[in-house]
């Protein structure tokens, strides 16, 4: 008899939570598998999910930051408690460190630079939340790191943050106390409901699913890097049209550079989140993603229909847990460790507000050298027009190698949205 992965956590989550002497709330398989990985990796800290924004010199104030911060985080369980492991078994613990708010100093990299280091020494056990500045050493921009622990936030969070934080700055809220028992219910009413869903896309369908799609893939070695470059292209955005296609479209591409980069025809691994609450489920702050995989082709798709039916075919069972697909994959005959060779995100920017602090909106800027999940990342945001970042371990390929991978994603995405 198969037992599932998300029963067997929940066991020992409720074996702890009943001996803990204070308040242990259960979590999802998206942030266990965050828990689990800074304990075997911790100098990589690939599990950050940081934001920049550039404002005009002189348009923050900290302090004023920092109170609309606190009463931010005082709603959120995720923002106040502190992601531990307990009897190893990855829990949210009530009550943790608070959020920090701090100006770094200028480095010679610039306040980019600056912002990079400061992340880069985040303690493990640290706060969900830090809200870093650092000025141009010229005194003209200030740029923003709002960086959280990514077991406290996916997409939806984010953007529910972003607001938030807006609205708090404007009207100057004072620090508030930690979240009251209805925020603490809500949270934990959400995950279990993921939970649930979890539970209920692991059945032998979806495994036998993800066997016939993951069965053959070897993967090239993939896993976390420490340091990364970034390219970067701006492309019209998008019509209504094309939509549908838009994402298909992004993952042939970024199979081109995966296959460039690691010098092989694959099968690869491409990871990439999908996913959100669960129908019913309160919209608390969390990871509440799964991470599915692609196994990258030998070759780019002559047209999308095929992969697009493949791709249609895997959201079918885009709940399986992700470690439930790795097992899947391996009693179907694949070596496969479950590391990823390559990781593709995608952002819609137009459900996301905007920052605005002091009535200054922020300009949202991307930075080189942020830890990664994978050795390869494509980042794509929707807008105003479609723009595509590529991220590489700096230390296992080389620019020259990079840029021509740069070259292949560009052309088969041009190529599919033309």
């Amino acid at each position: 008899m198969h037992a599932s992965i998300t029963a067997a956590y929940l066991a020992r989550y409720r074996a702890a939570a009943a001996e803990a002497p204070v308040e242990l709330l259960p979590l999802t398989g998206a942030q266990r598998r965050f828990l689990i990985t800074r304990r075997l990796a911790p100098q990589t800290r690939s599990d950050l999910a940081p934001l920049f924004f550039a404002f005009p010199g002189g348009t923050l104030d900290l302090d004023r930051l920092g109170r609309a911060a606190a009463a931010v985080a005082a709603g959120h369980p995720a923002l106040c408690g502190a992601f531990a492991t307990v009897r190893g078994t990855p829990v949210l613990r009530t009550g943790g460190p608070s959020i920090e708010v701090a100006r770094v100093a200028a480095a010679p990299g610039g306040a980019g630079g600056a912002l990079r280091e400061a992340l880069l020494d985040w303690p493990l056990d640290g706060p969900a939340l830090r809200l870093l500045v650092a000025q141009e050493p010229d005194g003209g921009e200030e740029l923003l790191a709002l960086a959280l622990d990514h077991a406290a936030c996916d997409e939806q969070s984010i953007g529910a943050l972003v607001g938030e934080l807006t609205e708090a700055y404007q009207r100057d809220d004072p620090p508030a106390p930690a979240p009251g028992p209805q925020a603490v219910a809500a949270f934990r009413e959400a995950v279990e409901l993921q939970l649930a869903a979890e539970e209920a896309a692991a059945g032998p369908a979806a495994r036998a699913h993800w066997g016939r799609r993951l069965g053959a893939l070897t993967g090239a070695g993939g896993g976390a890097a420490k340091a990364a470059g970034l390219l970067s292209e701006r492309l019209p955005a998008v019509g209504s049209g094309a939509r549908s296609a838009l994402f298909p479209a992004l993952l042939d591409a970024a199979g081109a550079a995966a296959r460039r980069l690691h010098r092989t025809d694959g099968p690869l691994a491409l990871g990439y989140p999908w996913g959100g609450r669960p129908p019913g489920a309160p919209a608390v702050l969390g990871c509440f993603l799964n991470t599915l995989v692609h196994a990258v082709p030998p070759r780019a798709a002559a047209d999308l229909e095929a992969l697009c039916d493949d791709w249609w075919d895997d959201l079918d069972h885009a709940g399986t847990p992700f470690d439930e697909v790795v097992r899947a994959a391996r009693a179907a005959g694949s070596p496969w460790s479950g590391a990823l060779d390559a990781m593709l995100t995608f952002e819609d920017l137009q459900r996301r507000p905007t920052l605005v602090l002091g009535g200054v909106p922020g300009r949202e800027v991307h930075l080189a050298g942020r830890p990664l999940a994978a050795p390869l990342a494509v980042s794509a945001s929707h807008g105003d027009d479609l723009t595509v970042h590529l991220a590489w371990d700096s230390e296992r390929f080389p620019a020259a190698d990079a840029e021509a991978a740069f070259g292949d994603l560009l052309a088969v995405l041009r190529r599919h949205l033309a």
